[in-house]
Formats: C-alpha cells, sequence, structure tokens
C-alpha cells in the first residue's frame, strides 16, 4: 500500500505508560513513515521524546485530538518485527508497559528528550577519589549510563542534587547533555592531504624550493609525501591522518598549521568507528575430545526434536570448546549468534578465545562501553560496514534486545546465575528466559549450558521439556578438586585461628605461593565490616534512611549505606553511651585484602569486587594480570565464580559458607551449592588436581556434604522435595507485589487493603503483606505481597486481575502517591 494513504501512527513513548499514543502524519513525510523508525513527538505541553513507530493506519483517536510528529530520525527502520514481537511480550509477561522495555532496549544515544541529561564518562573512571554519594551515583549511572536531574535527585534521595553532579563534573566522571539534539555524535579524526591546487609534480618542486628556509615544515612536508604515495608511480595515493603525519615527522600541529595556511596541505575530518577494527587472525579450532565430540553430537541431535537444550557440563569439561563448534556451524549456515554470559567480567576471557577463531565477526555488548559505542554497536548489527560484521554478538543480558535479523543460536552460558534477571527499575525480565521466547520468534535453537543448573531448569529437562545433554569429564581427564570442610567453631575453641583464617587455610595458602602457584579467596560481602558495634551498650550505627546497619569502608574511613548512599565518617566513640569500645564486626573482601597482606607480605595481592571495577577496564585489567601471574592472591566477591579459567590456581578458599547458607530465602540452599560448587572448579584447572578449603560452623550441613561429594543430583532431589510440599517453582509460578511509601501508616494500609482485595479472588495463594528483610528503603516503607499460582492455571488471567486490583488502589484518593511493582517470577 502507498504510504500517503496512511493519516495516524501509533507510538511507542520511552515511559512507563501502558498505552500507545496516536500521532498525525503529515503529508509532508507520509513516505517516509515506516514502522520500527524513529520520530520526534511532543507529548504534553512542553516535552519532547524519541518515540517509535509501532503501526500506520487511518483511525483517527476518539478521546483526544492528535498532535503531529515533528519530524523522522531514520532513513531505514531501527527496530525489527523481531523486537517489536519481543517487547510486546516482555511487556505483558512481566507486567510493565512497552515503553519500560523501549527505555531499556535502545541506547540512550537513540533517544531524544528535551531534558537536562547526565551522561556517564567511563574514559575518566581510573584514579578518581570518590564520596559515597558520589559512588552511588556512578554505580547506578554505569547501569543506566543516562539519567534525568530529577532520576537523580531520586536515586540520592536528595532535593538538591546538583553539588554532587557538579562535583562529579569537575572530575570529569559526568557529561551534561542539554540541547534538543540526539546524544549520539559520530566519531571524527582528522586527516591530511596536499592542496588542490598542488596537481603536478613540477607545482610540487616549486613548493620544495620555496621551504629551503623552513626545514622543519619541508620535512613534515616529505613525511607526508612518503606516507600518501603522491605522485608515486603505483599512482595509489592513501589517506593520511594527522595523528600519523605527526608521529612519522616528529613534527607538530603547529608546523601542520603552517603549512595549510600556505595552502600547501590541507586538514579534513572523516567519521570513523570507536570499535575495534584491527584485523585478528582466525586460528583453527581445537579438536573436540572424545566425550566433548559426544556431547557435541549429542545436542545436535537433539535440536531436532527440541527447541532448548541443556548441558549440563561439570566445571572444566570444556563447554566453551563445543560452544564455539556450535556457532560455526550456524555461522556456515549465514546465521546469527547471541552468546549471552551473566557477568561482564566473563566477557574479558571469552571474548579472546572467540575471536582467536572467528575474528572481528565477534562483537562485544555490556554497560561498561560507551554509549556512543553501544550505538555503533547497535547500528553494525542492523548495517555492517566493509571492515565490520558482527555475526556473534557477546554479551550480558541487554545484549537480547539488539537488532538480530537472522538468529540462529542462543547460548545461555552460566545459565542458574540469578544476574541474568533484572531487579529495577523496569522492565523486570529473566533474559535467560526470554531467549528462549526470542529464539522461538526467529526458529532458532537454545543452548543452555552450566555446571551447576537451576532447579527450574534441571526440572524442564527431567520431564523432557527440554533436551538434556550431560558432560561429566574434565577436559584431559583433569581431576576435581580435592574440597575439605574445616570447622570454624573447633578452631575457635582451640584458639587456633588467625583472625579470619584457619591453620589449614593459612598453611595451604604457604604451600601454594611456595610452588609459585597462585590462590583465590571467596568472601561474598564487599567493604571491610558489615557494621560497628559498641562493646559496652550494643550500639550499631545505622543509615538514617534505610532499615539497615553502615558498612565500614577503612579506605575512605566512612560507614556508607549500600542502599541510599548515605554517609557518615567512622565515629572514635559510641554515640549511645560514649564509650570508645567501637569494634568492627564481621568481615568483607577490604578486610581479607589488608589481613592477606599482613600475613603474606611478599606475595601480590589483588581484589575483584564492585569497588574494584568500576572503570571500563578495570575487569580486564585485574583478570589479565591475574592470567599473566603478576598476582598471586585474588580476593573477590561471586565475579571470581563466574566461569572464569586460570591454568595456575591451585587453591581455592571460601572463608565463611554459613552466610550463605543461613539467608531467608527458599532459594538459599540452591544458591549456595552453585555458588561454592562454582567457586570450587576454579581450582586445578589444567595441570594439577587443584585443592579447596571450605571454612565453616556447621561440617555437618547436608548442602556441604553434596558440594563435598559433587552429588548434584542428590541436591536436586532433596529441594525439589521441599519446593512441592511448600508450593515454589517449579510447581508453582510466583508474583511479588512491592508497596512503598514514605509515611509508614500509608504503606501498611495500601499493602493490606491490596491483599484483602486481591485474597477475595486468590485466597489462600496471597501471602502477606509482610515487611521485606530491609523494610525501609531511601526513606520509602515497604510491605510485599506475594502470590502463588499453580502451573496448571492461566497465569495470564491472574496477572490481568492484579493489574485491575492495583489500578483500582492506586485511584483512591488515599493511596495515590503510593508506589506499586510488581516483579513476575522474582529470583
Amino acid at each position: 500500500m502507498n504510504n500517503q494513504l496512511f493519516q495516524f501512527a501509533d507510538v511507542i513513548l520511552p515511559l512507563p505508560l501502558k498505552q500507545l499514543f496516536t500521532y498525525s502524519i503529515p503529508f509532508s513525510i507520509a513516505k517516509e513513515i515506516e514502522v520500527g523508525k524513529r520520530v520526534i513527538v511532543q507529548f504534553g505541553a512542553r516535552k519532547i521524546y524519541t518515540s517509535i513507530i509501532y503501526s500506520i493506519h487511518n483511525n483517527a483517536p476518539k478521546e483526544y485530538k492528535t498532535k503531529n510528529i515533528i519530524s523522522i530520525l531514520d532513513e531505514k527502520p531501527i527496530i525489527n518485527k523481531f523486537q517489536l514481537e519481543l517487547w510486546q511480550w516482555i511487556a505483558d509477561y512481566y507486567m510493565c508497559s512497552v515503553g519500560d522495555v523501549f527505555k531499556a532496549a535502545l541506547p540512550s544515544g537513540l533517544k531524544l528528550e528535551s531534558e537536562t541529561k547526565v551522561i556517564y564518562n567511563p574514559e575518566n573512571i581510573d584514579q578518581k577519589r570518590f564520596t559515597s554519594a558520589e559512588t552511588l551515583l556512578l554505580d547506578y549511572l554505569s547501569n543506566k549510563n543516562i539519567a534525568s536531574i530529577s532520576e537523580i535527585s531520586k536515586v540520592l534521595n536528595k532535593k538538591d542534587s546538583l553539588p554532587i553532579i557538579k562535583s562529579l563534573l569537575d572530575k570529569q566522571a559526568v557529561i551534561l547533555e542539554e540541547k534538543l539534539r540526539e546524544n549520539y555524535k559520530p566519531k571524527t579524526e582528522s586527516y591530511i592531504k596536499l592542496h588542490e591546487d598542488i596537481h603536478t609534480e613540477t607545482k610540487l618542486n616549486d613548493i620544495f624550493d620555496s621551504l629551503n628556509r623552513a626545514p622543519k615544515q619541508l620535512h613534515t612536508l616529505m613525511s607526508y609525501i612518503k606516507l600518501s604515495g603522491s605522485f608515486m608511480k603505483s599512482g595509489k595515493v592513501s589517506e593520511v591522518t594527522k595523528k600519523s603525519l605527526v608521529d612519522d615527522s616528529k613534527s607538530s600541529s603547529t608546523i601542520i598549521k603552517s603549512l595549510i595556511e600556505k595552502n600547501i596541505l590541507s586538514e579534513y575530518d572523516k567519521n570513523v568507528s570507536r570499535l575495534n577494527e584491527d584485523i585478528f587472525e582466525e586460528n583453527e579450532m581445537k579438536k573436540l575430545s572424545d566425550p566433548q565430540r559426544k556431547a557435541f553430537d549429542s545436542i545436535n541431535n537433539q535440536f531436532k526434536e527440541k527447541d532448548v537444550v541443556l548441558l549440563h557440563g561439570i566445571t572444566s569439561s570444556g563447554k566453551t570448546e563445543i560452544y564455539i563448534h556450535l556457532i560455526k556451524e550456524q555461522l556456515e549456515q549465514g546465521k546469527q549468534v547471541l552468546y549471552l554470559l551473566p557477568e561482564i567480567a566473563l566477557t574479558a576471557q571469552i571474548i579472546n578465545r572467540l575471536k582467536s577463531v572467528f575474528g572481528n565477526r565477534v562483537g562485544i555488548y555490556h554497560s561498561k562501553f560507551s554509549d556512543s559505542e553501544r550505538v555503533e554497536v547497535y547500528q553494525n548489527i542492523i548495517e555492517p560496514t566493509e571492515k565490520l560484521k558482527y555475526d556473534v554478538i557477546l554479551g550480558v543480558r541487554s545484549s537480547l534486545l539488539l537488532p538480530f535479523s537472522n538468529l540462529g543460536l542462543v547460548i545461555v552460558d552460566e545459565e542458574h546465575e540469578n544476574t541474568y534477571k533484572q531487579y529495577d527499575p523496569a522492565p523486570r525480565y529473566n533474559a535467560r528466559d526470554c531467549s528462549i521466547v526470542l529464539a522461538q520468534m526467529h526458529k532458532a535453537k537454545v543452548l543452555l549450558g552450566t555446571a551447576t543448573p537451576s532447579i527450574e531448569s534441571f526440572f524442564n529437562a527431567q520431564t523432557e521439556k527440554y533436551g538434556f545433554v550431560e558432560l561429566s569429564t574434565r577436559y584431559q581427564s583433569i581431576k576435581l578438586p580435592e574440597i575439605h570442610l574445616v570447622d570454624i567453631l573447633r578452631a575457635k575453641k582451640r584458639k587456633e585461628m588467625r583472625s579470619h583464617f584457619t591453620p589449614a587455610l593459612i598453611d595451604s595458602i604457604k604451600d601454594s605461593l611456595a610452588l609459585n602457584e597462585q590462590v583465590i579467596l571467596f568472601q561474598n560481602r564487599r567493604g571491610f565490616a558489615p557494621y560497628l558495634e559498641c562493646d559496652m551498650c550494643g550500639w550499631i550505627p545505622y543509615c538514617t534512611n534505610c532499615d539497615v546497619s553502615l558498612t565500614y569502608h577503612r579506605h575512605k574511613n566512612e560507614l556508607v549505606c549500600h542502599y541510599c548512599g548515605y554517609t557518615i565518617r567512622t565515629p572514635k566513640t559510641c554515640k549511645s553511651c560514649g564509650h570508645v569500645a567501637v569494634q568492627t564486626r564481621g568481615f568483607g573482601t577490604e578486610k581479607i585484602e589488608d589481613e592477606i597482606k599482613i600475613f603474606f607480605p611478599d606475595a601480590k595481592v589483588a581484589r575483584m569486587d564492585l569497588d574494584s571495577t568500576r572503570s571500563k577496564n578495570a575487569y580486564h585489567t585485574i583478570i589479565s594480570s591475574f592470567e599473566n601471574g603478576d598476582i598471586d592472591i585474588l580476593i573477590g566477591t561471586q565475579m571470581v565464580s563466574k566461569g572464569l579459567d586460570f591454568d595456575n590456581v591451585s587453591l581455592v578458599g571460601i572463608l565463611n559458607a554459613d552466610n550463605m547458607l543461613n539467608y531467608p530465602d527458599f532459594r538459599a540452599f540452591e544458591r549456595s551449592y552453585q555458588l561454592m560448587s562454582q567457586v570450587s572448579g576454579r581450582a586445578g584447572r589444567k595441570n594439577k588436581q587443584g585443592k579447596v578449603i571450605i571454612q565453616t560452623s556447621n561440617p555437618a550441613h547436608p548442602i556441604l556434604q553434596f558440594v563435598l561429594d559433587n552429588k548434584f543430583e542428590e541436591m536436586y532431589k532433596s529441594q525439589l522435595l521441599e519446593r512441592k510440599n511448600f508450593k515454589y517453582p517449579p510447581f508453582y509460578r510466583l508474583i511479588n507485589i512491592s508497596i512503598r511509601h514514605k509515611n509508614k501508616d500509608v504503606s501498611d494500609k495500601a499493602a493490606h487493603n491490596l491483599g484483602v482485595s486481591l485474597r477475595k479472588v486468590f485466597g489462600k495463594r496471597i501471602l502477606g503483606p509482610e515487611p521485606p528483610i530491609i523494610s525501609r528503603v531511601q526513606n520509602y516503607f515497604i510491605q510485599n505481597l506475594i502470590m502463588k499460582v499453580e502451573r496448571e492455571r492461566s497465569f495470564q488471567k491472574a496477572k490481568q486481575i492484579i493489574e485491575k486490583q492495583i489500578i483500582e488502589l492506586i485511584t483512591t484518593e488515599n493511596f495515590k502517591s503510593v508506589q506499586v511493582s510488581v516483579d513476575v517470577d522474582p529470583i
């Protein structure tokens, strides 16, 4: 049909509004309007937004008078039909708006709003000292990349956030965007060429003669002739960058400027890619071992009948090599591949392995990239360049939302990881589950890989919903690590503990270092100490905005709230009784780092946690240093547990298993098993059997015994029985409804009323309202309701009823300011 026939367009706005909005199509742009293009529209009295054309038609809305589309931003659509279909599915399933998905899916550089925006600048994060409030804001921006002043004020819980923004501007950690324009700017580079008047060798020789008294200018011109090949026999003239001319001639920009002013040289700018266009030499793939080949063939056979296959391969079994062979098959068929990872840290290692085989066909996409880099990756997938064509995308959960048009395979590595689930803000989607939906849309296949499957995925495999392949042999028949459970209580009674280290762990570290082997120490808590406590009266400093104790950070000498960023200087005396006996309690990675340096002063020690990996290349720097042997002992949070491969690690120490096991959550035992098994798998990767020391006050705990004997299926069966008895996944689906308000009475009453109205429909399926473990965050009091829905019941109908009841609640006069968020399939 001719586009001129269409008078109206339904557009998606980047706002948390459930409906689409209809705009008139001016005659002057009617031929250019297409579904998936970005257009600029006015919304409300003064706001200007980038929106996406969702549909075009001739049906005028009856409820309001339409405004005209202001302009079109794209020559070709940047959103394809698969994306729009996935956006709608995510919005429907996870009970959010399509606008929420739009905001998450597009890099900020492709969106336009008429507000002052603060943009994250990862290039200038290294070697800076930031206050805790600045650190909180940088953490927020590192994930979101761009935020409005109002959003920042909300995150910082401050009416006036401008002083903090001003400080970060001075430190060049953020950039302000105030004009109405696209945030993305192409990167340009200056090039040099001969002035257009110089077109013969005779003219060039005259210029050489004229520069006899300016030897530096003459030398620079000669360098240009050499680099460009001008007037050479080949007749081919190469482009010369200004930087390369300066480097080759050992001159300066001032000398080049003089030559330009004399009309000898000309300068021009050219758009260049921010992406790495270096040519990677493609090597042959490694030959699969017999167990790997058997698993590879089994996966392909099961793909004939199943769209999803679970690969259960123990640590160091060589799953990545199987992935590489599967990727090659897809590329030979002209298909695209999405390789999902749970953690940015993993991309640093795996990208080298993939590029060694597939060269520049591999692209990376994650939040540590600048927004402009992400825009260019996004655009390359839509329209590859001569030098770059990304057929394989390696990235974290947001990569799922890229504009794939011919997807053949999705690999979800470490599929059990909870980091595949988005928490805040909406859309609260699970990338693992969404990848299965995306693959169905493309008629593609999904491979879920892990050494420790989630209960839900293993259940789906056992009930034959998924295909299942097991790889139970380590590559080159390397033995599984030798695991030792060490009793902390016993060591304390005998007064053998050295701070937080048992003699067994200290001795094992000594032995490893003596053999020039490396050590990983795992403690799943950052900071120096979880809290301070007065020995006399038991006073503990709490956050004024949240119901949580303040974490002690020694290097800043501050107490910090990890939820809102509230910060105070560390008190020297108790604020309750005035006594000086204020002591640290517990320990985090920062404290372990300090103490290890005391016990082993000659060892090179590094720490990998959120605090030490804020800058763009921090992960890569730490991991490369550890791989190269520049670090002897690496201390980290769960970042160190996720699939990293180090040749020389002989010892892994888990400093406190009890914190994980005693966490009040129905998934605590499953996660503890997964985390300890994964961390243990870092030991003895290639050359010899490794050793694992797990410190605990309860060595007889069933989960620890399962870890000790590597009995995943026994752990699965024990947890499955409990899940069935207490109505949890995979037998029931969960929906968590969170009610927030700054007035506790209002929050409590709203939650009570919503609970009563839902209970009338769903009965005992509704639990609560109950406050969460931390019941006040950023001065908002929180109440939670949980709904359990049987698998065989209509989940969609239940969600529709919940949505209706929420709308009724927040349209009631007393509860209009109440915030209600819904988390479908919470983790």
